[in-house]
């Protein structure tokens, strides 16, 4: 018998056609399957028009869809899809980089690109160790950076994203973020003792010599939506400045006018030494970068940058659109408005409602923190956020869960978001809230 009449290759040829599914791993958040969508509306396959406040989780900045951006997109598709940024150069490459030398901080003049915000902090944390000749990377507890191994080791904002493929990326240690409602402390007293702590550290166990960055989100995406305050971020600068750290900042989901500002540590007294997007900058597209002084970007190694997809012409069009839309629609402006309007409404609708412990944010994230109580102790409650963020979907709004314990409700409107729609997702909010209570015989 031939090798192609084996007894294995004659069944493979009898055999029904092979079926393959998704893997069993991926959890959906909601049941909704897309058939289309507009600015801050999802239509689903079953018919129903849903409210979209989690945004690809902070992505589509502009709304899905944006006109200007698809058009963007459009037109680059037929120039060049690919052009391998280390072989060959495109226009949309150099267009894109001059626009955001106009929006980045003052100094960060030179610009490395990849595709996904994991990447993008791994270039950054092997940029400031070569930089320094440095090993130690300093994170604070709840930041999430990521599901890659490096980005997965600086992760703290749960155990899921770095259990199960030991040994992690050495030379990372975490101080205490000032997280004032789970210590039950005033937002001053959780600085200072965070900032004490991160001064013990220093003394204790990561020498200042050997440390090569602070690591921290000016605002805490899956730890939770707690804004980082901003005396805290300028106690980092004033350490990194007297210890010669460098301070990088994570400002892949608060950057790009989310938090009412274009850059979320522009809300404190802070200049990074590197700065990380992605997320909203091409309303999309998969595209990141990472943001340095031209001397700092110079230490890094030769060879150490690159990557056959960074920096791809159609999401590098798409990015040039996101920056001309945010400007000529003042959508950073709006962000601020339409946040305040949506924190105000949430406090005020859950008011009222015991589960609901903490309603914090800043810009156009917003998060709910649930909790049940045992006697005088608070406990997170992630079964009653589960629940609530279910209902919503079942009242028209998408929402999302995070937080270490996964009892946060986070909200995401995209930058285009109008008052009327914010008014609408306020209002099925409540209503699925009261739903919820009522099925618990909670208030």
């Amino acid at each position: 018998m031939t090798v192609a009449e084996s007894p294995r290759t004659l069944a493979a040829q009898t055999a029904a056609p092979q079926t393959a599914s998704l893997s069993p791993i991926l959890k959906q958040a909601t049941p909704v399957v897309v058939d289309h969508a507009l600015g801050s509306w999802i239509h689903g396959t079953d018919g129903n028009a849903y409210l979209d406040f989690t945004t690809g989780i902070g992505v589509t900045s502009t709304g899905h869809c944006h006109p200007r951006v698809v058009a963007a997109a459009q037109e680059q598709c037929t120039k060049i899809i690919h052009a391998q940024y280390t072989t060959v150069m495109h226009q949309p490459l150099l267009e894109l980089t001059e626009k955001l030398g106009a929006v980045l901080p003052l100094g960060l003049d030179s610009v490395f690109y990849a595709n996904s915000g994991s990447e993008a902090v791994e270039a950054a944390v092997r940029l400031a160790r070569m930089a320094t000749a440095k090993p130690n990377i300093i994170v604070f507890q709840g930041g999430f950076h990521g599901r890659t191994v490096a980005a997965a080791s600086l992760t703290t904002a749960g155990t899921r994203f770095s259990a199960g493929f030991s040994p992690l990326m050495g030379g990372v240690h975490m101080a205490p973020f000032p997280y004032a409602y789970r210590y039950g402390w005033d937002t001053d007293t959780a600085v200072d003792f965070a900032l004490k702590e991160l001064d013990y550290l220093l003394m204790s166990r990561v020498a200042p010599n050997d440390t090569a960055a602070f690591l921290i989100e000016p605002v805490l995406g899956d730890g939770g939506y707690l804004p980082t305050p901003p005396r805290f971020l300028a106690g980092l600068r004033e350490r990194a400045d007297r210890h010669g750290i460098l301070v990088i900042v994570d400002e892949v989901q608060a950057g790009f006018g989310r938090t009412g500002r274009f850059w979320g540590h522009q809300h404190a007294d802070l200049t990074p030494d590197i700065l990380i997007t992605a997320k909203g900058l091409a309303s999309g597209f998969p595209i990141s970068a990472i943001a340095a002084p031209t001397e700092l970007m110079s230490r890094a190694w030769p060879g150490s940058q690159g990557g056959t997809y960074g920096g791809n012409a159609v999401a590098a069009a798409a990015a040039i659109a996101t920056l001309d839309v945010i400007d000529d629609e003042g959508l950073v402006e709006n962000a601020r408005v339409r946040g305040e309007q949506l924190l105000s409404g949430i406090r005020d609708v859950t008011a009222a409602f015991d589960v609901v412990g903490d309603v914090r944010g800043l810009g156009l994230m917003v998060g709910i923190e649930f909790v049940s109580h045992d006697g005088n102790t608070t406990i997170p409650d992630a079964a009653t956020a589960l629940a609530v963020q279910q209902a919503t979907t079942r009242h028209g709004l998408l929402t999302l869960t995070c937080g270490p314990e996964g009892n946060v409700v986070r909200l995401i409107p995209a930058l285009v978001v109008t008052e009327d729609e914010i008014t609408t997702g306020v209002a099925r909010f409540a209503s699925a809230l009261a739903d919820v209570a009522a099925r618990n015989g909670r208030s």
